[in-house]
């Protein structure tokens, strides 16, 4: 365990129809660049060594708008770590996925898909987006929503969500999505700290047919929100709710005519969204992207990482409060393409509910969380419907484990399509490596890093390394990563750049061999230190799901007094009855003596509301160490499960 250098076998070898269609081979045809893994990596040198070159090139081929062009590519005057991407340029995300294709040849075509937890389906063509876009914006700006001032967004991902993400950044504004599920005080800190003027929230939403009543959370959250001058609340259930003269309006009850305003002339590095991100412990870090940085990377990322065309549609059961939710709103939408937005669970009301919606919707390109595919594969029988017109998955959130994966590809794809492997985050406002679908991939692996993106895996000396694992690490700056933390750039420079001199530090363990295979290993703070060598939990975790008995684990590390760590593993399993003993014996027997766990069978897994393990949190709980901020913490998923260590018998 732990050895990556070993050559992999291609579990997914590319037919010519892929690659035929591939718009980055087409692109770097044009280029002058050939089509292998060779040519792949040759175009990742010259862009990183030439961004002023690449860039260019990428925007003008995927028809990234300015409406005034930018003097440069990229200012780093302020330092590496602040970089300015397109500075002077005018450009406008509203513009881009939604105003244009209004005006144009897409106009008819349907441009949001919703599809709801009880199995509502509603949809709007770019015609009628573009117009509730300028609709809704001429709306803000009425309701006294100004240039650069912040529009909280905490509603379910219903129609009026793309519509109102796209109406802020129309009129210059800037978006704070946050998740559907937060608690009142979890909503407080993002109002406050974002010093909000206006909130958009819903009557509620329903999870498992369960109703959230969002209003009463939003009322509540208000409560200690005093610059929030106005909330519009979207009729989404139709449940009575309270609301406040002078305060509250319904969205269905805004003017039909307001008087228009014209598209903010945003210049490249103005501030498009915040995002939240929902760490475990200490105060929540806002990211901040931009019109200019965030348009170009989602574009780039869905266009050549995922072979997005303008006939796709992409499906991804999402949260606003995810990166993935503006992704979404962003990328798909200015290339095009259909996007549908999926409201619950993948399982509910049945167990096929995500193949359901492929199939009802023309699906193509299918958004899909490890964590979701294991839910799929222990819902149902294993089996999938035909679905004709799906092509790819593409999976982020988490590490893979190989027979989860396994059952993805044969089963469900029929190893006909491609699982495009992509990690990043938040803070980079998309990927940093990618499987490209056009190339051989071994399983569960990435085959490079996404173009301008110069990642490398370094050793505890900074030193890069292959055939080892060690820390995801970014040489570079691109597109789409932060301008710094929202009111607090210290913190972003002590949380990203401060381990080696000009080099980003995401906070992933990852590995690449010989072959160009990169593989990512779970966060480096959640590594454990077992028989003297660094372990990822998910490499355990990937062993120990070989037992078909165990449908999710969570593995940490805690402290022993003879060894340093030791390794326990949190186990849901498919049924009651299971001897642990013999659970234990097959653990020995598949992560091997040096770093088989103790096991614990438990009902569930804290999750965060977008899927993830909160393993730290899970650690914390064990140990009896203080837990820190859970507002991320699905309801559905409580820490209680996890039992607190009593020491030894």
């Amino acid at each position: 365990m732990g050895d990556s250098s070993r050559p992999e076998e291609m579990a997914w070898i590319p037919g010519p129809a892929v690659r035929e269609r591939s718009r980055l081979l087409a692109a770097m045809k044009s280029w002058g660049f050939g089509a292998d893994a060779a040519a792949v990596a040759e175009l990742g040198r010259r862009a990183v060594a030439d961004p002023d070159w690449f860039w260019r090139e990428a925007l003008a081929d995927l028809d990234v708008e300015f409406s005034v062009p930018f003097d440069r590519v990229l200012d780093e005057s302020d330092g590496k770590e602040f970089p300015r991407w397109f500075p002077g340029g005018r450009i406008n995300v509203a513009e881009l996925a939604a105003l244009r294709h209004a005006r144009g040849d897409l106009a008819g075509k349907t441009a949001v898909v919703y599809e709801g937890d009880g199995g509502q389906r509603r949809t709007l063509t770019f015609a009628e987006l573009g117009s509730e876009v300028s609709r809704f914006a001429a709306h803000l700006a009425g309701l006294g929503v100004r240039r650069g001032d912040r529009v909280v967004l905490f509603m379910p991902v219903v129609p009026e969500a793309a519509v109102a993400f796209l109406a802020i950044a129309m009129i210059g504004a800037v978006a704070v999505p946050t998740f559907s599920g937060y608690a009142p005080d979890a909503l407080v800190t993002r109002l406050q700290d974002s010093d909000a003027v206006l909130l958009v929230t819903a009557d509620g939403t329903t999870r498992r047919d369960k109703v959230v009543e969002m209003k009463a959370t939003a009322d509540a959250a208000l409560a200690q929100a005093p610059s929030v001058r106005s909330v519009v609340v979207i009729r989404h259930l139709g449940t009575d709710v309270p609301m406040q003269a002078g305060r509250d309006v319904y969205y269905d009850e805004l003017p039909a005519d307001p008087d228009p305003v014209d598209v903010a002339d945003t210049e490249s590095n103005d501030a498009l969204t915040i995002v939240y991100t929902s760490g475990t412990t200490g105060r929540p870090k806002g990211i901040v992207h931009s019109h200019g940085g965030f348009a170009a990377k989602t574009a780039v990322d869905f266009a050549y990482g995922f072979d997005v065309h303008a006939d796709d549609v992409v499906s991804w059961i999402t949260d606003l409060g995810w990166l993935v939710g503006p992704m979404l709103m962003t990328g798909p939408l200015q290339l095009g393409a259909t996007i549908v937005m999926i409201e619950g669970l993948p399982t509910h009301p049945t167990p096929n509910r995500m193949w359901e919606i492929v199939n009802r919707n023309g699906v193509t390109v299918q958004g899909i969380a490890p964590t979701a595919a294991r839910a799929l594969k222990a819902a149902g029988d294993g089996s999938a419907p035909a679905m004709p017109t799906l092509k790819t998955f593409v999976s982020t959130g988490e590490a893979w484990d190989e027979p989860t994966w396994f059952w993805l590809f044969d089963e469900v794809g029929g190893r006909e399509r491609a699982i495009v492997n992509y990690s990043g985050g938040t803070e980079v406002g998309g990927g940093i490596l990618v499987g490209y679908p056009f190339l051989p991939a071994a399983p569960a692996a990435f085959t490079g890093p996404l173009p301008g993106v110069d990642a490398a895996v370094l050793d505890d000396d900074g030193t890069p390394v292959v055939g080892r694992i060690g820390e995801l690490a970014v040489l570079n700056t691109f597109p789409g990563m932060t301008h710094a933390f929202w009111q607090d750039r210290d913190r972003y420079l002590d949380t990203y750049w401060s381990r080696w001199d000009g080099v980003w530090v995401h906070g992933d363990l990852a590995s690449v061999d010989a072959a160009g295979m990169w593989r990512i290993h779970g966060r480096s703070d959640d590594t454990i230190k077992l028989s003297g060598r660094r372990v990822g939990p998910a490499e355990i975790e990937a062993a120990l799901l070989r037992d078909n008995r165990i449908t999710e684990v969570a593995v940490i590390g805690v402290p022993d007094e003879m060894r340093g760590q030791r390794a326990v593993a949190f186990a849901v399993l498919r049924a009651d009855g299971v001897d642990n003993d013999d659970l234990q014996a097959t653990a020995l027997a598949n992560a091997g003596k040096s770093f088989a766990p103790e096991v614990y069978a438990v009902p569930t897994l804290p999750k965060t509301k977008n899927g993830k393990i909160m393993r730290r949190a899970i650690r914390s709980r064990f140990i009896g160490a203080p837990i820190g901020d859970m507002s991320s913490l699905d309801p559905a998923t409580p820490l209680e499960d996890i039992p607190v260590y009593a020491g030894e018998d």
